[in-house]
């Protein structure tokens, strides 16, 4: 652009922020004075960014670390600031989200791959059988059989097709959609049910998905003593310990250091709806929490040393300092009218510093410097925020001088503090590795940070790597794609990272699942598998790119979610091993009636429609409410471009399909002649509704067995799936309807059954479930359980 053209930009009271010169210039200097803004919508990050104007930075420094510059849709807290936009529209940092955003494409999902191919073979078999059975029959039977055949085709064309199949699959993803919802994982797009159950990757962020997204005071070091704090939150709830042991009574630099935390603070701690909150910066809050846990109150404090006098944060002193009144309650242990308490970083503040023993202030020995910095460098190490915290005695309050205030302090100690794990999180992603789940960390945080965190719930291993953005830049996508399986944590990532690792493993063939909550998420949200965004802290454009938002923000809610996800895909395997299994059934004993010479066809196209709705739905529904298999979390996941014909499940449905087939030839051969003998006394076409029967009753003793595929029906709680309980009776009900209800024996063209010719039907339908029964307890005793 031309910079002579654009007009001088004022604030709302008439001065000019920014003036252009003819050489394109900036007419007044760029500063920024305590200038912090929040960029979580762009990192994910919560805790403020101090924006320095003067500092220089490598062009190549990750977007989190870009203190020099301000962006397009964050938030600035506090301070002022002239700034030279740079960019605009699509070319700032939002902009190039929507751009990412934008060249998404979203893939079909596995259970639509399968589904495809289920209606391309049932659509292509049916055709085959129509083919076969007509042109076939013509040539061995003669063409004068032709209507006949042409009869039987289409009846075969009508078995082979489950007409109720997407009625199912649709209820069973429904289902699965709300029991989702229980475990506070909501589904925004159906087929994303069956889809958790096939993700073999999960990429989460760091910040409240992982950790409690509350800083928590972790450890102290104080008077040469390492103190850890317990409590969990910003509950003021919790021990000091040494060594694992409480402490008996604070020691005295113990006890004035947290005085310090409270009153050099402008933090509030406060109870809201039940829970503990902080109004303000959490690292201060933190602080407050640490001081309730040994019963200090901030409001007590403030009373007995009340404050007269505040120095805010500046990047150039690198510390907050406040004065605050000695009344004669305070019991500080040096007298003085007035105090001075200073919070920091460790290193400006122990510069300035004195160490007091007793009632004597001595100069720090250089070896106790050393001593305090390689203390600071460990906390720093475990991914520990530091800061250090010191006081002085003054004669002067509110006219003391900055200057003056924060020097010659007395140190107090230095205090570490995190956003710890969620407790329950290093249980879940033990879950996820039993499972077969690969837990991947992406965080714009500081990398020690992450590989600290990422270390304690078990995401990170023994020789997985931790990586950064900027390494990330270093790398092409396929040399990203050849080692994106070694690495577990990746930090410090911008949008664009975070697309290309999703890449990378989905270049793998690998299921990813991809958890966000800011607008930075979204492309790679919109790309992944499945896109997780967090219901709580998650921005509108975050839960608009995903396929399921947590309710609660919480990585265990994943893990149950995939855990449905795998219930609801097994119970679709189910349901169509159920089905398909007896529809071959159906086709096998068409087909053989023209080639055994019985007249006629032995079903209706209506009696076949009647089991595919009602005798084959109703069951089909009901296992769709199956518990989940004891293993369910104990395997690994399918191979997500696996055939839905695999792992035996084809094979399954031919053999049971020759055996429902094979029984009910050998009852329709006994039918047919027990009902054409001379002393027959009724309709000669029973044996077709004894047929019918069979098919439809056999089909029960189907659903019973199919419940599992390695525990006997005995075993099983018959009362765990009262639907399936429910609907067997009711299908075997309303299938003794049609024999004995003339209205309904009418419409359907069934025919009287004699009480013996109902029990040889219900003998024979028996003999398909004695048969599944045996064939685990063969598997089981061979040792070849189905998989």
């Amino acid at each position: 652009d031309d910079h002579r053209e654009l007009p001088s930009v004022v604030d709302p009271f008439g001065t000019p922020i920014l003036a252009w010169q003819q050489d394109g210039s900036a007419q007044q200097p760029i500063d920024a004075v305590d200038d912090f803004v929040q960029e979580s919508a762009l990192t994910g990050e919560a805790v403020a960014v101090n924006k320095i104007a003067d500092q220089v930075l490598p062009a190549d420094v990750p977007l989190g670390d870009r203190t020099n510059m301000v962006f397009q849709g964050t938030e600035v807290l506090q301070g002022r600031a002239q700034v030279l936009v740079t960019a605009t529209g699509m070319q700032t940092e939002l902009g190039n989200i929507a751009t990412l955003l934008q060249g998404v494409e979203a893939e079909p999902t596995p259970l639509q791959q399968r589904m495809t191919q289920l209606g391309n073979t049932l659509v292509s078999s049916s055709l085959v059988l129509v083919a076969l059975v007509v042109i076939g029959g013509g040539l061995a039977l003669g063409w004068d059989r032709f209507t006949d055949l042409l009869e039987v085709s289409l009846s075969m064309a009508v078995a082979v097709v489950p007409e109720s199949l997407p009625a199912v699959i649709t209820v069973t993803l429904a289902l699965g959609m709300q029991r989702m919802v229980r475990r506070h994982a909501l589904i925004r797009k159906l087929p994303a049910v069956e889809t958790l159950g096939s993700v073999t990757t999960i990429c989460s962020d760091k910040t409240g998905t992982l950790t409690q997204n509350k800083m928590v005071v972790q450890a102290l070091y104080t008077d040469g003593d390492q103190i850890q704090v317990t409590g969990e939150g910003y509950t003021p709830q919790g021990q000091f310990e040494r060594a694992e042991q409480p402490l008996e009574s604070l020691p005295p630099a113990l006890q004035l250091l947290l005085i310090a935390s409270l009153l050099c603070n402008d933090a509030v701690l406060q109870k809201e709806n039940g829970d503990w909150a902080i109004l303000g910066d959490p690292t201060e809050g933190a602080l407050l929490s640490m001081a309730g846990k040994a019963g200090y109150s901030q409001s007590d404090w403030a009373q007995r040393l009340p404050r007269v006098a505040e120095f805010p944060f500046s990047s150039e002193r690198k510390r907050m300092s406040v004065i605050c009144q000695n009344l004669a309650e305070s019991q500080l242990p040096l007298k003085a009218p007035y105090a001075a308490f200073t919070k920091g970083s460790p290193e400006a503040i122990l510069e300035s510093c004195t160490q007091q023993q007793g009632q004597t202030v001595t100069p720090l020995t250089g070896q106790q410097r050393r001593q305090i910095l390689g203390q600071n460098e460990q906390l720093a190490s475990q991914g520990l925020r530091v800061l250090g915290i010191a006081y002085k005695p003054l004669m002067t309050g509110a006219e003391t001088v900055e200057r003056e205030a924060e020097q010659g302090l007395i140190w107090l100690g230095l205090v570490g503090m995190m956003d710890p794990p969620r407790p329950e999180v290093k249980q879940a992603v033990a879950r996820c590795r039993a499972a077969g789940i690969r837990p991947v960390m992406i965080t714009g945080d500081h990398p020690l940070t992450a590989q600290a965190i990422a270390a304690a719930l078990g995401i990170l291993q023994p020789g997985d790597r931790v990586v950064t953005g900027r390494d990330l830049d270093q790398l092409s996508q396929p040399a990203l794609m050849e080692q994106v399986a070694d690495i577990s944590v990746y930090a410090r990532v911008a949008p664009e990272h975070k697309l290309q690792i999703v890449r990378a493993w989905q270049k793998r063939r690998q299921v990813v699942a991809m958890t966000g909550d800011g607008v930075n998420d979204a492309p790679a949200l919109k790309q992944s598998d499945i896109g997780i965004a967090m219901g709580i802290t998650g921005t509108d454009v975050s839960k608009e790119a995903a396929d399921m938002v947590l309710l609660d923000d919480n990585f265990t809610s994943i893990v149950a979610a995939v855990e449905e996800g795998r219930i609801v895909y097994d119970n679709i395997r189910r349901f169509i091993k159920y089905v398909l299994g007896s529809n071959i059934g159906e086709v096998i004993t068409i087909a053989m009636t023209p080639l055994l010479g019985l007249a006629g066809v032995p079903l209706t196209p209506l009696q076949i429609l009647w089991m595919n709705f009602v005798t084959d739905g109703l069951p089909a529904l009901a296992l769709a409410m199956e518990k989940a298999e004891p293993n369910v979390m104990q395997r690994p996941p399918y191979q997500p471009r696996e055939s839905i014909f695999a792992r035996g499940l084809g094979l399954y449905m031919i053999r049971v399909g020759l055996v429902l087939g094979i029984v009910t030839i050998i009852l329709m051969l006994w039918g047919y002649h027990h009902t054409h003998q001379p002393d027959y006394g009724r309709d000669s076409n029973t044996w077709k509704t004894m047929v019918f029967t069979t098919l439809c009753l056999a089909q029960m003793g189907h659903a019973w067995a199919v419940r599992s595929q390695t525990r006997l029906t005995i075993e099983l709680n018959p009362v765990s799936n009262p639907f399936l309980l429910w609907a067997v009776t009711l299908t075997t009900v309303l299938q003794l309807l049609l024999i004995y209800a003339p209205p309904l024996r009418n419409f359907f063209d069934t025919y009287w059954l004699s009480p013996t010719e109902l029990l040889v039907c219900i003998g024979f339908s028996a003999l398909i479930f004695v048969w599944l029964e045996a064939e685990k307890l063969v598997a089981r005793l061979t040792g070849r359980l189905p998989q």
